[in-house]
């Protein structure tokens, strides 16, 4: 049986407090808004975008939205451990980053899918996700992926943002000049890995939001 979702809507609730049971390493989520993201087309595309923006070869996924502007949110968790002094710098990490589509409850959960992946094949807690070598992820509309490309290795305005923040979590909204297209892009939890996107849906089987999970906190 493919994985199956954790209570997001618990992850996405400040305040929310979990232990690493190995460190004892305690938790706090707190939210950071990362602004409107342009979905000109409503084909949504999750990614690392130092690795997939301007490739050609990150899909969108086969649910799509009306186009429009949404809101992007990070649940970034502050890390303290138990035998470490306090810090004027926090220890943080993204637990996850959420596309809202609708501020609507969600009472059941996917996982989003490329075209040609078949949850079928998919064998117990295994799952369909992104790939990150470059410890960052991004939410963009599929009609973006021509408009960075200056966008190459270490130059362009998605280094820029990164690199202008001292490499903070994020999210960082970066817009092309040209298009007016944008992305929102954060770092991915502790970094490389592969990691899933979930679609969440109303009762009556609306889209209410994407959420990349970054296994910061226990499942």
């Amino acid at each position: 049986m493919p994985m199956t979702a954790r209570d997001y809507t618990w992850l996405f609730t400040p305040g929310s407090t979990f232990t690493e049971d190995e460190t004892g390493t305690v938790g706090v989520i707190h939210l950071v808004d990362g602004g409107q993201l342009w979905l000109p087309t409503g084909q949504v595309v999750a990614c690392d975008p130092f690795v997939g923006l301007g490739q050609g070869e990150s899909e969108p996924f086969t649910v799509a939205v009306s186009p429009g502007h949404y809101r992007v949110e990070a649940a970034v968790a502050t890390l303290t451990r138990p035998d470490q002094l306090p810090s004027d710098e926090p220890h943080l990490r993204v637990a996850a980053a959420r596309l809202v589509i609708q501020d609507e409850p969600t009472t059941t959960w996917e996982l989003a899918l490329q075209p040609g992946q078949d949850l079928a094949e998919l064998t117990e807690d295994e799952f369909y996700g992104y790939g990150v070598d470059a410890g960052t992820g991004a939410f963009y509309d599929a009609s973006v992926d021509g408009s960075f490309p200056e966008c190459v290795a270490d130059e362009g305005p998605l280094w820029d943002a990164f690199d202008r923040n001292k490499w903070a979590p994020g999210p960082h909204l970066i817009t092309a000049p040209d298009t007016g297209h944008n992305l929102i892009a954060f770092t991915s939890g502790w970094g490389d890995g592969a990691y899933p996107t979930w679609i969440g849906r109303t009762a009556a089987g609306e889209v209410t939001c994407f959420v990349t999970d970054f296994f910061v906190a226990p499942v």
